[in-house]
């Protein structure tokens, strides 16, 4: 997944969608019942709300939890589920290496390294900072599994939602591995930094804020699938730019894995706005005014902090200044996602639903606005470097 957050706090979006008012309701207190189901058993969620660090948990309706269990019955298995690609009709990373049991491994290797010698530093620590956020998989999984009514109840259930978490958990899982090979061979990188931030950030896990709400966290997962193909995409034109072919096809790969995936998720999506206008806008805008929280802004080499800095920070202002992510490739997003589930034409919508529409509408370009301003600020802003640890403490432009 990619970053973004961050450029988008840099120019003061936060401040600008701080005051509005939160749009979803909370449900009343009450105990519920377990509800039964044709395709998956429900386990009964506690007496609500609760408040756990600073969010509502569970804070779906039972109304609209039965919405969500709707899609079982036909239409996750005929348009979300063939988003999946067959395993043997997938590229794997084995295809992209060096293969160690060839008797010419050691001279593919040196043609490797011989490529990998004109990557400069900047694009090193963009590209590091997306295999981190992709070697953290089984965060996202974790979180996909916090979902109420989708989440895999026995680790191996045969519900349409439980298999589909775990293979688009298994076709994310290459993305990561590949990148991480990759990089050990070139022999640009520090590995045992690398390692330690993955695990950190693995450790420490992420907050998206999705209240363990399907509509939340289908937003989430429809915004973040784009962003990460974007991002992958324009490090595969940047590694093609520095000559090296086979890390720009790795990168191409990946990004259209993230495509496929990010059309699933955005099915789902169109399900709602198409069976509960009202709550999938509530749910749109609510996640809009939040923010999307980036998977890895938890990042930690052990190493950034002791200097007063922020690892994730300073890898997004990496990923801003060389284009491989920017705060208007946020705005872009929005206003795509905007045009895909056909905001500005939806009707029907109750009084709360229509000032999120109206909000959600006029949002890509306050963002750009803002990020403009920041930009022009930035410019006439002393030139900073900083070492990263991931390319052995070497500084690059932040």
């Amino acid at each position: 997944m990619a970053l973004g957050r961050q450029a988008i706090r840099d120019a003061g979006a936060k401040q600008a969608v701080k005051a509005q008012p939160r749009a979803l309701v909370v449900p009343k207190a009450t105990v519920v019942a377990p509800q039964p189901s044709s395709a998956s058993a429900y386990v009964p969620r506690a007496q609500g709300p609760i408040i756990l660090n600073g969010q509502v948990l569970h804070s779906i309706t039972e109304e609209r939890l039965d919405v969500v269990r709707s899609l079982e019955d036909g239409y996750l298995q005929e348009q979300v589920v063939p988003l999946l690609k067959p395993v043997d009709k997938c590229w794997q990373p084995a295809d992209f290496l060096p293969q160690s049991q060839e008797p010419d491994f050691l001279d593919k290797v040196h043609e490797l390294r011989q490529r990998a010698k004109n990557l400069p530093d900047d694009y090193l620590v963009v590209f590091v900072g997306d295999m981190i956020t992709e070697e953290a998989l089984p965060t996202y999984m974790t979180m996909l599994n916090t979902l109420d009514g989708v989440r895999d109840e026995t680790g191996a259930s045969q519900t349409p939602w439980a298999k589909w978490t775990r293979e688009w958990t298994a076709e994310e899982n290459r993305h990561g591995d590949v990148m991480n090979k990759y990089m050990y061979l070139t022999g640009r990188v520090n590995c045992k930094s690398i390692d330690v931030t993955i695990q950190n950030l693995i450790g420490s896990g992420m907050d998206p804020k999705t209240e363990n709400n399907p509509y939340l966290g289908f937003c989430y997962t429809s915004f973040q699938e784009r962003a990460t193909k974007v991002s992958h995409g324009n490090t595969a034109r940047h590694a093609l730019e520095y000559g090296d072919e086979t890390l720009a096809k790795i990168c191409g790969m990946i990004a259209s894995d993230e495509g496929r995936h990010e059309i699933a998720y955005q099915r789902i999506m169109d399900a709602l706005f198409a069976r509960d206008v009202n709550g999938a806008m509530l749910g749109f805008a609510d996640m809009m005014r939040k923010q999307i929280v980036m998977p890895a802004h938890l990042m930690d080499d052990n190493e950034h902090s002791k200097k007063g800095r922020n690892l994730f920070q300073d890898f997004a202002s990496v990923a801003e200044r060389t284009g491989t992510y920017t705060a208007m490739d946020y705005a872009d997003i929005v206003e795509y996602l905007v045009g895909r589930w056909n905001v500005p034409e939806l009707t029907g919508l109750n009084g709360e639903a229509a000032a999120a529409q109206e909000y959600v509408i006029k949002l890509p370009n306050r963002i750009r606005k803002l990020a403009e301003k920041a930009q022009a600020r930035k410019g006439k802003a002393k030139v900073h470097n900083q070492a990263f640890s991931w390319v052995f403490d070497r500084e690059v432009l932040l």
